[in-house]
């Protein structure tokens, strides 16, 4: 009686007392395409327009339908077919490798199969049950997968690209993180929100923009219920004051005047303002200063950048100041309003406070 070939495998089974002086070449080549079977990995291209491409199993001979892994490769210009023989029984990994928008099934040549998506260039695992490729749902996360209604468990989410692999949200890692943001939605009608919620008592959120024109932008109309304003506080007297729009909303001088002084504004110690600000844009300053039994006060002369050059300051009441105020603290505010590059217009005024 002459050998036959198993139905899945299409391995050769001797039957007792034949094949002698080639049994173990014969085992051998079962041995191979069992390995073939359980760890075999090949590239097949399937590249051009639409068309079916046969995968085959041979008796007793490598063959590429035998492989446990299979990538699919090529650039197509249509959709695809790809197909394994009927009756055999078997698990399959397929990865599309393609490239190209078009759908392709993997499926046997006379049942049904999966289908990857046009944008779908994921890999699945698969069997073949004797008639048709079932998908068993194990999806590898590669190209673009679409989630409908599924709960994702303790996900871990470095970053979101966007659809050209440029990077949108980027998430930072920290040693012991026990706050959450929750952006949460809400019903026709209320508005969404973002809030810091979980771990300690109070959380704030930061939003920091990137370089001296980064700018957090509210479209439309916004609604504030408490603004904190960074207030830098020094025991220093300097006669010359140089104030960094940059650093803070107010400046507190907490020691009393020496004498007369100046006022230069700049952005920062790395920032120009006209660097620092668009045409367009205002920006205000307030600047306390400390009297004691004196009347010492802000010369006229104002500067951006260290020039009074096409900067022109308007006084409230329409003139400058000549004094100040003795045994009192006054408050000067400035609004500088850039109306070209390196054109400014200041809103100055002094006020008493005592």
């Amino acid at each position: 009686m002459a050998s036959s070939y198993s139905t899945d495998l299409k391995l050769e089974l001797m039957v007792t007392g034949e094949n002698a002086g080639t049994w173990g070449d014969i085992t051998n080549t079962n041995l191979n395409l069992l390995q073939q079977a359980i760890g075999g990995y090949q590239e097949v291209s399937i590249a051009g327009g639409a068309q079916t491409t046969t995968l085959v199993m041979s008796n007793a001979a490598i063959s590429n339908a035998r492989n446990a892994v299979i990538k699919l490769i090529g650039t197509i210009t249509g959709n695809q077919i790809v197909t394994v023989p009927d009756g055999i029984e078997k698990t399959y990994i397929v990865s599309n490798g393609t490239t190209g928008a078009f759908t392709v099934q993997f499926k046997t040549a006379s049942g049904t199969g999966i289908t990857f998506a046009t944008t779908d260039k994921s890999t699945k695992e698969v069997f073949a049950d004797g008639t048709n490729i079932v998908d068993t749902g194990t999806v590898s996360e590669t190209g673009i997968q679409t989630l409908t209604n599924k709960t994702l468990t303790t996900p871990v989410i470095a970053q979101i690209n966007d659809a050209n692999g440029n990077e949108e949200l980027i998430f930072t890692a920290t040693a012991s993180a026990v706050n959450e943001i929750t952006l949460a939605n809400a019903a026709t009608g209320n508005n969404p929100t973002i809030s810091a919620t979980g771990g300690d008592t109070n959380v704030g959120i930061t939003l920091t923009p990137k370089g001296a024109l980064g700018r957090i932008t509210a479209n439309g109309e916004t609604k504030i219920f408490s603004v904190y304003e960074a207030v830098t506080i020094s025991t220093t007297f300097v006669t010359a004051f140089t104030y960094d729009i940059l650093t803070q909303a107010v400046y507190f001088q907490n020691v009393n005047l020496g004498s007369n002084f100046t006022v230069n504004f700049r952005g920062d110690g790395s920032n120009a303002l006209n660097a620092a600000m668009a045409v367009g844009e205002s920006v205000t300053a307030a600047l306390i200063t400390k009297q004691a039994n004196t009347t010492f006060y802000n010369t006229s002369v104002l500067t951006v950048d260290g020039t009074s050059t096409n900067v022109t300051v308007v006084w409230q009441g329409g003139s400058a100041p000549t004094t100040g105020n003795a045994s009192s603290n006054d408050v000067y505010t400035y609004t500088a309003i850039k109306t070209a590059a390196s054109t400014y217009t200041i809103l100055a005024s002094q006020t008493q406070f005592k």
